[in-house]
């Protein structure tokens, strides 16, 4: 399962892209709001703890992105999401999935599809993967200040947030570029 850049397809296009997964639920954040001033606008919060768990992947040089909203995050979860991924990479092209290092990203039961190949980030360093501020971008402008009555109202706006997100290419590569991991794509 696990590969080093010396070991890709040769003469095959490279596409690079950056997996991780956050959980959405009932216990969101608030975002700033704009109000006038002297006011204080009510922000809801929710008191239950259903959730479930958005499994993005962005690929900040073509603009694209696939993403699954999950009740778990476990090695079936990761398997579905990797062939998700496996579908959105171009015919022909070979996938460099950067990942973090979570038990489900790492276990040897994962079957890793013949167009990806899987690269680890170094423990502890969240700053180097995009999808972080991907998350934050979600929550700023679809998640947050919200209450979700059921968990399909959950999985509906997870869902939603990440399709407004695949429908603007040019935020994806704006949010998710990284040189140190482009030098050289075109």
């Amino acid at each position: 399962m696990k590969a080093h850049i010396g070991h890709l397809p040769k003469g095959r296009p490279i596409e690079i892209w950056f997996q991780d997964e956050a959980r959405i639920g009932q216990k969101n954040g608030v975002a700033r709001l704009w109000a006038k001033r002297g006011t204080r606008p009510r922000q809801p919060a929710d008191q239950r703890y259903q959730n479930a768990y958005l499994f993005g992947a962005i690929c900040p040089a073509k603009g694209k992105g696939a993403g699954l909203a999950l009740p778990y995050a476990d090695t079936f979860a990761m398997q579905l999401h990797i062939e998700e991924i496996s579908r959105h990479v171009q015919r022909g092209a070979h996938a460099v999935l950067l990942l973090d290092r979570a038990g489900w990203h790492t276990t040897a039961n994962l079957a890793v599809p013949k167009n990806m190949t899987l690269i680890f980030l170094p423990s502890r360093s969240p700053e180097l993967n995009p999808v972080e501020n991907v998350w934050q971008y979600l929550r700023q402008n679809w998640l947050s200040n919200q209450v979700f009555d059921t968990y399909d109202a959950i999985i509906d706006a997870a869902c939603q947030a990440w399709r407004n997100l695949v429908d603007q290419p040019t935020t994806i590569t704006s949010i998710g570029m990284r040189e140190w991991a482009h030098t050289g794509q075109s």
